[in-house]
């Protein structure tokens, strides 16, 4: 018989920077409990089926594959979130999207708000459901990405968000909305990051955007202001050293009240600018 005190123990992931939080979260899930459960009843005997589990979710780690899609969830902001390989694993830094795009409207009136790029709906849904006053779209060009989104968005019963098949502006010509967002590709194609950790089982295409990273940071620069109602803003996530890129690109397209915030890590990650009345 083994108990969960001697799992926690003895497992290894040696090649994990978040080793400690990856066991307990794939024990945890082995169990069907929380994670609290794994504190409060060390002594609990874990059963066969579950230690099996255990073990196998442990060895697919080892290979390096995320926690995320071995669990096929993650949580981000206030919301837990269904996910899968066809889209990126949502991480804590494009968190600051969400809580500026709250900073810079204001939250009692009807904004429309449009996420380019949305994945699992992670920015989009966290906006809708703080926020159940606004009406906001979300976007994706893969289909399968579309289709999770909306899954996450149902089971989340956000009414006032809708998810779009769209390759950035596509489906929603002649709209316009009072504030954009995208964490968009901005990888550069060379980048030796791209055969590393847990990157390696994320989707390039997610990840990829030219030689120099910025091939969909320009698009999107590019074409937001037609879709900009009068003082609109663009808000984006950005690679480390691409801040001065990105304030330059806006500047170049008439925004104004251009800003860039930094993440925890004290690096450029978010710049956004407003279109003039």
């Amino acid at each position: 018989m083994t108990i969960i005190a001697s799992l926690l123990r003895n497992a290894e992931l040696p090649d994990s920077p978040t080793a400690r939080l990856d066991v307990e979260l794939l024990l945890a899930a082995a169990l069907g409990k929380p994670r609290s459960f794994l504190h409060t009843w060390p002594e609990r005997i874990v059963s066969t089926e579950a230690a099996q589990a255990f073990a196998g979710y442990l060895q697919r780690r080892r290979t390096g594959e995320p926690v995320a899609y071995i669990l096929g969830q993650q949580g981000f902001w206030s919301i837990d979130l269904e996910v899968a390989t066809h889209t990126l694993i949502p991480r804590p830094e494009t968190e600051m999207l969400v809580e500026t795009a709250l900073e810079l409207l204001p939250g009692a009136i009807a904004h429309r708000l449009l996420d380019l790029g949305t994945g699992t709906g992670a920015i989009a849904l966290s906006l809708a459901k703080d926020r159940p006053q606004w009406e906001v779209t979300a976007v994706d060009r893969v289909q399968e990405a579309v289709e999770l989104a909306e899954r996450n968005r149902r089971r989340l019963h956000l009414d006032n968000a809708q998810v779009l098949h769209s390759h950035w502006f596509s489906a929603v010509e002649g709209q316009r909305f009072d504030l954009i967002l995208s964490n968009p590709p901005y990888v550069a194609a060379s980048d030796p990051h791209l055969a590393e950790g847990d990157v390696r089982f994320e989707p390039s295409s997610a990840l990829v955007s030219g030689p120099d990273g910025l091939d969909d940071l320009r698009l999107i620069v590019s074409q937001a202001p037609v879709h900009l109602a009068s003082d609109g803003w663009l808000l984006l996530e950005h690679g480390h050293d691409q801040g001065p890129a990105v304030r330059d690109l806006l500047l170049g397209h008439g925004f104004e009240q251009i800003q860039t915030r930094r993440d925890l890590g004290d690096h450029e990650r978010i710049t956004f600018g407003r279109v003039s009345c």
